[in-house]
């Protein structure tokens, strides 16, 4: 009896339950009036201000045929990149290298968004425009790394975690006003590792914390855990760890109110680890890659824009394009660092003469990501610079 009873007063609308509370107050307690203590109100959530700016900046990097440049290198780890050419690590040749990718006429015909390095978001040419104005004239949305960097995870099997969620909203803030309308947080889970249930918890959580204040900031957030190439561990094992992250990462995204239209994510393709003794083809990554994402992604989050992770050039290229050979429900493309950069440094050498030779290179690497991202790429006519692999054990950025 009591429990139809209960039934019945729970069909009554809103406005009778109501007027009936009011006439009955006085003749019920606080404790035999359930109802009353545990009746919950909906409130929607918005991110502040911004959230529809957000959504508009989502879809514009997300457009056909175009991607991600990073070139969001640390300083130390851009000194890397010009020691392999012989150049010193100094403010002048980092803001020459950068120069030359950032100023390449028709870029933005390829390109629709550029995550920069922090001192990169504040320099300008040697003529003294602003690498933000030079972005914005071809189209192409500024974006900002805003991590610290992976430093050890206490009480984890040797695994790292990233930090910078201190001061991010007010870093963010100022990265808007200079013009940044995206952002970029880079964490890693290592399989050789376990990894273990802390680690993937750790970067879900951090991602998600930081997702909430770049929206609440004006800034589109990139989604990035990395599952790192390193191992000889099958392809069965990459996906089977790729889901667990993907399934956490959206789990703590959802309980931090993150607008999922007005995000994108940045994953690495589902392969085999990098010393595994078998290597899968672009057609098995597709494969194991998309079903990844039919399982994790919701089709409200605009643009998948994968990082190439140590794969050569042409092997990032190849299995974009086979992603791309069926209609997907998000914009399936790339956010590519060394697999974009590593001909042109190695054209240019720190010599004035080849920025224009330099320049060129960049956009044929441009130009055939964005046929793979439409599916019409081919690999005829590649040289075999583009076609060595860049995976390095350990790698550190």
């Amino acid at each position: 009896m009591a429990c139809s009873s209960f039934v019945k007063l729970n069909t009554l609308s809103s406005s009778q339950w109501i007027a009936n509370n009011n006439k009955s107050k006085n003749s019920f307690s606080s404790r035999s009036s359930p109802l009353i203590t545990t009746r919950r109100v909906s409130v929607p959530i918005r991110a502040s201000s911004y959230s529809d700016e957000l959504v508009l900046t989502a879809k514009s990097i997300a457009s056909p045929g175009r991607g991600i440049l990073a070139i969001d290198e640390s300083n130390a780890t851009c000194g890397k990149r010009l020691a392999s050419i012989g150049l010193d690590n100094t403010e002048v040749n980092r803001q020459a290298y950068r120069q030359l990718l950032l100023t390449t006429p028709g870029l933005g015909e390829y390109i629709s968004g550029a995550i920069l390095f922090e001192e990169t978001l504040y320099q300008s040419t040697t003529d003294g425009k602003k690498f933000v104005d030079c972005l914005r004239e071809e189209k192409i949305v500024p974006g900002i790394k805003v991590d610290k960097g992976l430093v050890p995870l206490p009480g984890s099997n040797n695994e790292s975690w990233c930090q910078g969620l201190d001061g991010l909203a007010s870093r963010s803030a100022e990265y808007y006003k200079q013009g940044a309308r995206f952002a970029k947080w880079r964490t890693v889970v290592s399989i050789p590792c376990g990894p273990s249930a802390l680690a993937v918890k750790e970067a879900a959580w951090g991602l998600a914390r930081y997702a909430a204040i770049s929206q609440d900031n004006g800034l589109v957030p990139i989604v990035e855990p990395e599952i790192l190439l390193d191992g000889d561990h099958p392809i069965e094992r990459t996906l089977e760890v790729a889901e667990k992250v993907w399934s956490e990462v959206f789990f703590y995204l959802a309980e931090n109110n993150v607008i999922f239209e007005g995000i994108l994510l940045k994953p690495s393709m589902v392969t085999p680890g990098a010393e595994h003794k078998e290597k899968a083809s672009p057609e098995t990554i597709a494969k194991y890659t998309l079903s990844l994402l039919k399982r994790r992604v919701p089709p409200a989050v605009p643009g998948i824009m994968f990082l190439s992770g140590g794969q050569s050039e042409v092997e990032a290229t190849l299995n974009l394009n086979a992603m791309n050979q069926s209609p997907n429900p998000w914009h399936v493309s790339f956010s590519y660092a060394r697999a974009l950069q590593n001909t042109v440094l190695k054209t240019w050498q720190g010599r004035p003469e080849n920025v224009e030779a330099a320049q060129k290179s960049l956009l044929v690497r441009a130009k055939a990501n964005s046929l793979a991202q439409l599916g019409r790429y081919s690999a005829e006519g590649e040289s075999e610079e583009a076609k060595k692999g860049m995976f390095v054990k350990g790698y550190t950025y």
